[in-house]
């Protein structure tokens, strides 16, 4: 029985997302990246979001969802945050604090040398 127990477990723990990776699943399902970017620099008149204080983003999505704004450029943003919870904004929130850009490693290989003189 403590067998099933402990491989049950382990099974949970190694499939468990951690709270990085289910905010940057919310944030891709939340539809975020239309307005702030995929890499959540912002665009256009929407501000950027990586590396923001944990406790100003966690302000400021629980003031939208309980419908309050400063300007109305904001309000836009009460939709979005009405059915949010704490556990959900708690995860978008570290996410967008903790953001590591993911650049692809490859890369334009310049080192291509052309031996003559292309061709004639």
């Amino acid at each position: 029985m403590r067998f099933l127990l402990l491989t049950f477990l382990t099974f949970l723990t190694l499939n468990a997302d951690t709270v990085y990776e289910k905010g940057k699943r919310l944030y891709k399902q939340k539809g975020c990246g239309g307005c702030h970017g995929t890499k959540l620099e912002g665009m256009h008149r929407y501000p950027y979001l990586a590396n923001r204080a944990k406790g100003f983003l966690t302000y400021k999505l629980k003031r939208f969802r309980s419908r309050e704004a400063d300007n109305q450029q904001q309000e836009m943003m009460i939709p979005f945050a009405m059915n949010l919870s704490d556990d959900e904004i708690d995860a978008l929130t570290i996410y967008m604090n903790e953001y590591v850009d993911e650049t692809s490693t490859k890369r334009y290989d310049d080192s291509f040398y052309q031996e003559g003189d292309g061709g004639s």
